[in-house]
This record gives C-alpha cells, structure tokens and sequence, in this order.
C-alpha cells in the first residue's frame, strides 16, 4: 500500500478547474440576469461570496479521511433530521424564521441568506446510507434473496424519515432528488437484479399510476393530501398554452427565451424575453438566450465533464462506502442538471429545482459544494496499492 508523498499529487486539481469555469459561468449568467430588473439586489457578489465561503468548507472538510467520514454519517444524518423537525415545528407566518415560500415551508431566514435544510441533508443521508449498506455487507458475507431483502427494507427506512419531513414542507422537487439518489445507490449495492428489476418496474408502475390519477382523479389525490400546485404543474406541462395566463406563463417564456437564442444568442445582455426567477430555477434560459445553442452546449459539455470526472474518481476506490458515497453524489448532481434543463425545455414538468454551480443559491451552493469537499477528501486520502493498475497511470 502506498500513498502519494506531495500534496500537489493528492490534491484534485482537474476538479478545482472544472469548478472554476462553474464559477465563470455563473457570475457571468447572473450578473446578465440582473437587467431583467426582477429585483434591485446586486446577486453577484453574493454568489461570489457564496463560492468563497464554500471553497474555505472544502478546505476544512478536507481534513477528514473517509474513515472519520464513515463514523460520522449517522451523527451527520440525526443532525440533518432534526433541522428538518426544527424546520416544521418553527412558527411560520410573515416575519418568523420559517416563512413559507411559494407555500412551502422549506427555509430558516436570517438576515443574511436563508438556509434550506434538505439541501445539507442530501449529502447526510448519501453518507448515512453508504455506511448503512457498506455495514450490512460486512456482517451478511454472503448475499441471498432475504438479506437482499432486509438490506431494501433498510434503505427504504432510511429514505422514509427525510422524505416524509420533505413532502409535508412541501417540496416535492427536493424529494424526486433523494429518490434519485436511493435508486442510484441501490443500483451499486449489490443487491440482486432478480429484487432490483420488479422493484423498479413497481416504482415506474405506481409513477405512470399517479401520472394518469392526476388527470383523471384528481378529488381521490386530494383526500392523501396532494395540493392543486401539484396538479397544475402537470397540466401546464402537458398544454402550457392553455394556462398562458396563469401557471403556463413561465414555461411558455422559457421556450420562448431558449428558442429566441438560435445558434449563436445575441450576446451578453442582449436578452429581449422576460423569464420570472431566471437568476435561480431558469437560469438556463438566460445562458441559452445571450449564448444560443453553442453555449448552451459549452454548459452541457461542462456538466458532462464534472460527472466524467467523478465517475473516475469512484472506479479508483477499492473500498465500498467510498464507492456508495460517489455514485449518490454522482446522482444527486445529475439528476439536478437533468431536471432543471428538462423542465425549461417542456421535457419535465417545472419543480423548484436549481441548476447545480451556477443558479444563484446559497443553500443550493453551499449544499452541492459540501458533497464535491467529501470528494476531494476521500480522493486526497486515497491510498493507493501496490501493482494497482491506477496507481501506476495516476
């Protein structure tokens, strides 16, 4: 076993360039999003904060190996649960510390930034359930159909807590992103194709259910206590231009905005389409508009090389937590960028999801940052062995 002796060899340099050039593109799409004239704060130099504040967490978090990380993540997921508890127990109301926002109860304010929860609690739980799993297959050596079995009752627990805490907020776009991140971690688990394929042909089947319910049985969904937001989302989504007035608004200036950018955009600030909240949730729309299709394409690219990287930082690890925790971050980031692109382009229904390293966001930010510190310490304390085929091409 062997370890790189300098910190330059130890230290993820690739990964600090591609977060870099995030940190370009999102200064330069929120500082354009400023002449909509949506809001008289400069937001700028706030996510510039933002991306300081989050560069010093990394340098901390860095500290600790993934040893440390693994005898945390259940003291890091009861802390997570209990700002969550702390968060509907709280009074609400105009002025109080949980003001709802856009009906859901989801953010501490202070005067600086308000702090959402779930967004820390993302990476708690992807550290939780790694180590969950990772201990189960340490005590069950040899895997059968019903510690297979135990192990999804396990997770599906473990989901259950944050999840139910979300939904009652509610937030149903945060709580897609942990059902995202549980499905990518029990791909990885280990645990038998023969549970895995009828458990997902079960979910897919109960998500096509409640598609064709929602249209068509609305007053049942209402009684299990689903809100007509949730309704409306699908119906804009499916026929935003019946609802032009009202919750299609947004997405119809979406497209509009996108589709006006052409090829090569009209360059920066030189966006003549209103879109509500395009420095956060439509911050694509803005990129798209001034950029067109090419840089718009250079934001894809960008994300693409991020989960690339990642993804190759996971097959280095020979141990299995590390692995579990990469590919929920791996997911998590992911499933972000898929939505929050899918819904400006009428493939998604819109959620209040933001686009990972470039909306502006403090919690979003902080949050996302928080998983990529795990990252960089457990690859700046990776050890490598001897004869490993990638200590001897790294």
């Amino acid at each position: 076993m062997q370890t790189n002796k300098s910190f330059s060899d130890r230290f993820d340099w690739s990964l600090t360039f591609i977060l870099f050039l995030f940190f370009i593109v999102s200064l330069v799409a929120i500082s354009s999003a400023q002449t909509s004239g949506q809001y008289l704060t400069n937001f700028v130099p706030r996510q510039a904060l933002f991306y300081i504040v989050s560069a010093g967490m990394i340098a901390v978090l860095m500290y600790f190996d993934t040893d440390q990380y693994k005898k945390m993540a259940y003291y890091l997921y009861g802390a997570g649960i209990l700002l969550l508890l702390a968060l509907m127990i709280a009074p609400d109301g105009q002025g109080q510390i949980a003001q709802p926002i856009n009906g859901a109860k989801a953010w501490f304010h202070t005067p600086f930034v308000n702090i959402q929860p779930a967004e820390f609690m993302k990476t708690f739980y992807i550290l939780a359930l790694a180590k969950m799993i990772s201990s189960h297959h340490e005590h069950h050596l040899l895997s059968t159909i019903k510690t297979d079995l135990l192990l999804l009752g396990k997770i599906a627990f473990m989901l259950a807590v944050p999840l139910g805490f979300i939904l009652l907020q509610p937030d149903l776009g945060t709580a897609l992103v942990f059902i995202a991140i549980t499905l990518a971690i029990v791909v990885v688990s280990g645990i038998s194709w023969k549970i895995i394929l009828p458990s997902f042909g079960g979910v897919a089947l109960i998500g096509v259910t409640l598609l064709w319910m929602t249209l068509n049985m609305q007053e049942l969904l209402g009684r299990f206590g689903l809100k007509p937001y949730m309704f409306e989302r699908i119906y804009t989504w499916l026929d935003p231009y019946s609802y032009a007035e009202s919750g299609g608004y947004n997405l119809i200036a979406a497209l509009n905005a996108i589709g006006s950018g052409e090829v090569f955009g009209k360059g920066y600030q030189g966006r003549q389409v209103y879109v509500p909240e395009n420095h956060t949730d439509f911050i694509f729309t803005v990129i798209s508009e001034d950029f067109g299709f090419i840089g718009a394409s250079a934001v894809i690219i960008l994300f693409f090389m991020l989960i690339y990287h990642l993804t190759k930082i996971t097959l280095q690890f020979k141990d299995t937590f590390s692995t579990y925790v990469c590919a929920g971050i791996i997911a998590m980031i992911t499933f972000h960028v898929f939505q929050n692109i899918g819904m400006t382009i009428q493939l998604l229904p819109i959620t209040g999801i933001p686009l990972p390293f470039i909306s502006y966001g403090g919690s979003s930010l902080i949050g996302n940052m928080l998983a990529l510190g795990v990252v960089f310490s457990m690859r700046f304390h990776h050890k490598n062995y001897m004869f490993d085929r990638s200590s001897q091409n790294s």
